[in-house]
């Protein structure tokens, strides 16, 4: 009879294999995954099929634990204001618990690794829509969470790219300035006429 694989054995792995690649990204070879899961190269291509579908497992977990994570930090509190919230969060998600799942997924931006997930990019534009949404519900203005996702987004990009978390750090202090002013103004049908933002924001 042939072996029966264990899921929770599998599950183990794969946790493994996702922990090492938040720290050192996805590995060329299988060694890497191998040694970090304490398994073999073997083992996991007998678990996962091939390499490419190890990848792929491992990027969606990581994905699903990224999720949760800063689903919970976006996520409106009572008795908090949103813009408090979301300072909150941006400076979890841009610190060092949040950064390797930033650098993760941003590598899959590149077409090398957009090959693994090729939906990522469409489903990384929505998926953060309805914390956000939620969130800005409360100031009246659920409509402005495209807003905020454009801004979260474009600054971990700058932040991705320059390094520059101090520039970027204070662009999102002054998008929260011009949101709450934003927030003020209500929503009206048809054309809507946005009042001027601070001169301090970038936009």
């Amino acid at each position: 009879m042939g072996r029966h694989k264990q899921p929770e054995i599998r599950d183990r792995i794969l946790d493994a294999c996702v922990d090492h690649a938040l720290v050192h990204g996805l590995p060329d070879r299988l060694e890497p995954f191998a040694t970090a899961s304490g398994t073999s190269a073997r083992m996991l291509i007998y678990h996962f099929g091939t390499r490419d579908a190890l990848l792929r497992e491992t990027l969606r977990r990581a994905r699903r634990r990224q999720r949760d994570f800063f689903g919970e930090l976006v996520s409106p509190r009572p008795e908090e204001p949103y813009p408090s919230t979301l300072r909150r969060a941006w400076q979890v998600m841009t610190g060092p618990d949040g950064r390797p799942y930033l650098t993760m997924f941003g590598r899959l931006r590149e077409d090398a690794e957009q090959q693994l997930w090729p939906g990522f990019r469409r489903e990384s534009t929505t998926d953060w829509l309805q914390p956000f949404e939620e969130g800005m519900r409360g100031m009246g203005r659920p409509e402005l969470a495209t807003l905020v996702l454009a801004v979260v987004r474009g600054l971990i990009m700058d932040i991705e790219t320059t390094g520059d978390v101090a520039r970027a750090d204070q662009a999102f202090d002054d998008f929260l300035a011009a949101l709450a002013l934003l927030a003020e103004t209500p929503a009206t049908s048809g054309n809507r006429e946005v009042p001027t933002a601070p001169t301090t924001f970038d936009g």
